[in-house]
């Protein structure tokens, strides 16, 4: 039987998850978890096979779970489930130990054919459009894009800015201070030779940041 932990912010995408697994005789969800702090408490009660795991929740970013994860249970694989494409948020996540990316498209098609082959053949599970991500990361031939160079958390500011969030907002999602969006706004603008939040848009939308 594998043992399947879901850490989502919203019950419906994980009743739509628990509806897909529980369709299979070799699946078992054993926890859910709505944000960080309670999928921390569930691990340390269960132990699951694999963790299913929204890359924004509430609270301590997706990316920075992913990485205490990885240091702290670094057996369990994590598959993330995501409503960010691949071109935002996969090879940052697989770069902080994921096993996996889907978008929450997927969930139907592909959710049961990840799980088994990250826990049965301890492999990574590889979409088309994630592939399509890490070929261009190894062609030697394009120039790293200028967002490459910002932190996680940087990126992330910088995508809900281009997305129309106003810093109140930012600061509210993330479970910051206001001055600390400041600062990451700061820095980003810095990184990037860029001066304004509408040169941040009209750079996000180039480069396929906002959906």
């Amino acid at each position: 039987m594998i043992k399947i932990v879901i850490a989502d912010d919203h019950p419906f995408i994980r009743e739509g998850i628990k509806k897909v697994v529980n369709g299979e005789m070799d699946l078992d969800v054993i926890g859910e978890a709505e944000d960080g702090n309670e999928l921390l408490s569930i691990l340390k009660e269960k132990t699951p096979n694999i963790l299913v795991l929204d890359i924004t929740m509430p609270g301590k970013s997706g990316l920075e779970l992913l990485k205490q994860l990885n240091n702290s249970y670094p057996k369990l694989p994590v598959l993330v489930l995501s409503i960010h494409s691949a071109e935002r948020f996969a090879i940052r996540a697989l770069k902080a130990g994921a096993y996996g990316y889907l978008t929450k498209t997927s969930i139907s098609d592909e959710l049961i054919k990840a799980i088994r082959k990250i826990v049965t053949e301890k492999r990574k599970y590889i979409t088309p459009e994630v592939a399509e991500q890490l070929a261009s990361q190894v062609d030697t031939s394009k120039e790293g894009a200028l967002h490459e160079d910002l932190s996680d958390r940087e990126f992330e500011v910088l995508c809900l800015i281009a997305s129309g969030k106003d810093v109140s907002d930012i600061a509210e999602e993330l479970s910051l201070s206001p001055q600390t969006i400041h600062t990451y706004r700061t820095r980003i603008k810095e990184k990037m030779n860029i001066s304004s939040n509408v040169e941040m848009t009209r750079y996000a939308i180039e480069n396929d940041l906002i959906e």
